[in-house]
């Protein structure tokens, strides 16, 4: 018997398979066939007929036939598993919250520690084909776990929709063929800036899981396997996210030029003219586009131009911002 995940209970089952291999018959020869007593099989008759599984005859001696399959066991096939879905929702659903209780209830389940190279490796290659939306990353030089450019867990995050935000230590392009790797992933989708220093290394998924090397080890870290924390949810993965944003806000913008290679971020384009420099250096001081332009003997249309362009090289949506890239960067 197999059709209980239709709703047919083992004697429903027994006389409809017997209706649908026989065609029209009486009671009587379905009795024989079921081996189940004749009240038993009027009821059951009853029931299938009622429910659309069977018919009959008006006029006595009743015959009875059933409902061809597909048209009797598809639809309710087809509830079953839809309710099958909701449940699975459902259970998924209680999960999480099993889940988050025992983590307000039991501290150590916020925190696992994760010890060995291929451990850490694995662990981020998981969060990374696991996220859905977001992927915060802060690279430094001289990898613990994944050598870069050995990532393939982000461009296939990439693909399917996943924003990626990665911060660079400016130390991290002195590695091999790192500058390369970070062009493609530029031309990926990967959003990248830099800044000159990063206090440690941090990867964080959807805001609610973050994995952080707390011993180096590896190959160039200290002697022994690395140690990292893995940190679910709660107000560290919080403070750990604001403090990537923290960065992210100061940082350079990272292009790809137009024959696919990263450029120098951290000087001056060749673009960048005496005068550039010097309506910077007014920008800076704090004058507005009036004064700027009676001190260059310019028109304020002008300047504005002057300035707009200089925007979109530093990366910056606004003069203060800038401002701030400019003397970042050296550029006054």
């Amino acid at each position: 018997m197999t059709l209980e995940v239709a709703g047919l209970s083992p004697a429903e089952e027994a006389v409809y398979r017997v209706l649908v291999t026989e065609g029209r018959v009486p009671a009587d020869y379905v009795m024989r066939r079921t081996a189940l007593s004749r009240p038993a099989v009027e009821l059951t008759l009853a029931v299938l007929t009622s429910q659309g599984l069977a018919s009959r005859t008006d006029k006595l001696p009743f015959l009875y036939w059933a409902t061809p399959p597909d048209v009797a066991l598809t639809p309710r096939l087809k509830r079953h598993a839809e309710a099958l879905e909701l449940a699975r929702n459902e259970v998924a659903g209680l999960l999480e919250a099993y889940q988050d209780t025992l983590r307000r209830q039991d501290t150590s389940q916020l925190i696992e520690l994760v010890t060995g190279t291929e451990s850490l490796r694995q662990h981020l290659r998981h969060i990374q084909s696991a996220s859905r939306s977001e992927m915060l990353w802060f690279c430094k030089p001289q990898y613990v776990a994944m050598p870069a450019g050995s990532n393939d867990a982000e461009f296939e995050a990439l693909s399917r929709g996943v924003n990626y935000r990665v911060l660079y230590e400016k130390a991290y392009f002195d590695d091999e063929g790192a500058v390369d790797n970070v062009a493609r992933a530029v031309r990926a989708g990967e959003i990248a800036r830099a800044v000159p220093h990063l206090p440690l290394r941090l990867a964080i998924a959807d805001r609610s899981i973050a994995v952080c090397p707390l011993v180096p080890g590896g190959s160039h870290g200290s002697p022994g396997p690395p140690t990292a924390a893995l940190i679910r949810d709660g107000s560290l993965v919080s403070a750990l996210t604001a403090l990537f944003e923290r960065y992210w806000e100061d940082a350079i913008p990272l292009s790809v030029d137009g024959s696919g290679n990263a450029g120098d971020i951290y000087t001056a384009p060749q673009s960048l003219s005496v005068l550039d420099r010097k309506l910077l250096s007014l920008l800076v001081a704090g004058l507005g586009d009036k004064a700027i332009a009676t001190q260059t003997g310019l028109s304020r249309r002008t300047v504005q131009r002057y300035v707009q362009r200089m925007m979109q090289l530093a990366g910056a949506t606004t003069r203060m911002q800038l401002a701030w890239q400019a003397a970042r960067r050296g550029w006054l």
